[in-house]
């Protein structure tokens, strides 16, 4: 019933550009934080980027700092990633996670490949 659904990935040259977005159902997503993560082939999960219920706070790891911006749309229960001048080290399968901000439930969307490459 829960549902995070990813959309967005595929191929972009270096430099390039690439919009995700997820896509949430099953609960209110209102009342979850929300989060990017990703992995590359052979290495740990690491949190990208973070946004508070309201969207009025966000957060990032260093290496994607004034390159990516994360969004949200309450209304249409989608959280975004704008990806911008983009890197090879930027290749990874990415991962939408919510987090009620009460009761630390967590969801996992089921991730969407980003491969950087000319």
């Amino acid at each position: 019933q829960v549902q995070l659904v990813e959309l967005g990935g595929g191929l972009v040259q270096p430099g390039g550009s690439l919009r995700l977005s997820c896509a949430a159902s099953g609960f209110t997503f209102s009342s979850y934080a929300m989060s990017w993560y990703r992995q590359a082939p052979g290495k740990e999960r690491e949190s990208v980027a973070f946004i508070t219920r309201a969207g009025d706070s966000t957060r990032y790891m260093d290496s994607v700092k004034g390159r990516f911006t994360i969004s949200r749309d309450n209304a249409k229960n989608t959280v975004y990633l704008q990806m911008n001048s983009l890197k090879p080290e930027d290749t990874a399968v990415y991962y939408c996670k919510a987090s009620h901000w009460v009761t630390s439930a967590t969801y996992w969307g089921k991730g969407t490949l980003v491969t950087v490459s000319s």
